[in-house]
């Protein structure tokens, strides 16, 4: 399999979260997309990993993805050890992203730091051909970085104006984390109503309706007449 575009998520609702409608703008304009939960979220006080992983497939019909996986990591024990680097440089070898989106490292939830860094290490792992892991050695041309829980300062807009419907559709298809008193215990008392108002607060800076943020380690090339 090769995909053009790949989210890695902590836990199941996570790639939603944070970038459910740049999933659906890049399947809309005929990219290959996909998402890699690395656990089962089995530490959640609310739903069961049963119950999480047929609403990870109900988001993943919405979103119309070409790939759902989950690396079955532990829920509350990811790290950038050894052992979980080599388990997703295997995945990535085998998806062969070209541009991969992770979490962004500043968040209070420690599964979305080890995340971020185990993402990183992974892709550099994967490039490797002496890396003495399966298949050939596969280098991801973007790797960019989606804001959890923490405030962030995006260095990178998308406008998912005409996909806002479809982000909020994927996410509900989540009710065990997102339907009733769930949904205030899991993303605060405004529950998707702040999430959506966020991306209505980036699509302002360029005057469009909605938009999602993204952080791009290194500088981004390009003109200010572009």
């Amino acid at each position: 399999m090769r995909l053009d575009f790949l989210v890695i998520a902590p836990h199941p609702d996570d790639a939603e979260l944070g970038a459910g409608g740049m999933l659906a703008r890049a399947k809309a304009e005929g990219l290959s997309t996909g998402v890699l939960d690395l656990s089962r979220g089995e530490l959640s006080s609310k739903g069961t990993p049963e119950i999480r992983q047929r609403e990870a497939a109900r988001a993943a019909e919405i979103l119309r993805l070409d790939y759902r996986g989950n690396l079955g990591l532990p829920d509350g024990g990811l790290e950038a050890c050894s052992a979980q680097i080599t388990a997703l440089a295997d995945k990535l070898r085998e998806l062969k992203p070209k541009i991969l989106l992770a979490p962004l490292e500043h968040d209070r939830h420690p599964d979305h730091l080890a995340a971020s860094r185990l993402s990183h290490a992974a892709v550099y792992l994967a490039g490797l051909s002496k890396a003495g892991i399966e298949g050939n050695p596969h280098k991801t041309s973007s790797l960019l970085y989606y804001p959890g829980n923490y405030p962030a300062t995006p260095n990178l807009l998308v406008d998912i104006s005409d996909y806002i419907e479809t982000w909020e559709a994927a996410l509900r298809a989540y009710a065990s984390q997102f339907e009733g008193q769930a949904a205030s215990e899991t993303v605060g008392p405004k529950g998707l109503e702040a999430r959506r108002a966020q991306r209505r607060y980036w699509g302002n800076f360029h005057g469009v309706d909605y938009a999602e943020a993204l952080v791009s380690p290194v500088p981004l090339l390009t003109t200010p007449w572009s």
